[in-house]
């Protein structure tokens, strides 16, 4: 099976399996979920949920978020860890939304990724997801289900992005990177799991994959069991 073949497999069973995709971080516009983003690396969706009631409640505009100031706002955020860091990232790329763009969040990519703090992926998120650009954000987890499924070979998050955006339509791409996301989480975690019996992974993923992650026992049985 061809990687174009199995992505479209991987369509129809995302659309069957997830077809509702809510963004998952809580915001209010793209000021909101610019600092949302940004407070979930290295943590949960869930976590940042938590915070940013009581943040934006306090700011919510990078006027107010500067006034706040870098101490208040990383106590306010320090459950979300690397508080510190992203504090001082958040007072100032709101310093730098003011000064630079009249305190509006820049729709493209070139400006936003030079905003403090603001990497690749956090711009394509808030690009297809506050203003509705095409963009495919990859981030680790995207990255290990890529692999696992045999769409992508890329040793990085780069390379993954690249395979993906030339295997899924355009017009896809938004929609497919939240169905990824939930899909991870429900059916294809990254540990514990057994890929023979995953709804992807038990058709997609080669034995050498499926031995890489269970063991040569399972992949005895997998063979048995008719997995390829």
């Amino acid at each position: 099976m061809t990687r174009a073949e199995k992505a479209e497999r991987i369509v129809r069973i995302l659309d069957r399996r997830v077809p509702h995709t809510p963004v998952p971080l809580e915001h209010r516009d793209p000021f909101t979920l610019l600092i949302a983003v940004l407070l979930s690396a290295q943590c949960t969706d869930e976590r940042v949920n938590q915070v940013t009631p009581e943040l934006f409640a306090r700011a919510s505009t990078p006027e107010a978020m500067l006034r706040l100031g870098r101490p208040r706002v990383q106590r306010l955020i320090r459950s979300c860890g690397l508080a510190p860091s992203k504090a001082r990232n958040i007072v100032s790329l709101s310093r730098q939304l003011i000064e630079t763009h009249a305190g509006r969040v820049p729709e493209s990519f070139e400006e936003l990724e030079r905003l403090p703090g603001v990497g690749h992926k956090t711009a394509s998120v808030v690009m297809v997801q506050a203003f509705g650009v095409p963009a495919f954000p990859v981030d680790t987890h995207i990255h290990r289900l890529a692999a696992r499924w045999g769409l992508s070979s890329g040793r990085t998050v780069e390379q993954t992005e690249r395979d993906l955006k030339r295997l899924f339509p355009r017009e896809a791409w938004g929609k497919l990177h939240l169905q990824l996301i939930y899909f991870g989480r429900r059916f294809c975690p990254a540990r514990s799991h057994d890929l023979t019996r995953c709804p992807i992974c038990s058709w997609a993923a080669t034995k050498k994959r499926i031995a890489q992650e269970m063991g040569a026992s399972t992949l005895r049985q997998a063979i048995s069991g008719g997995i390829r």
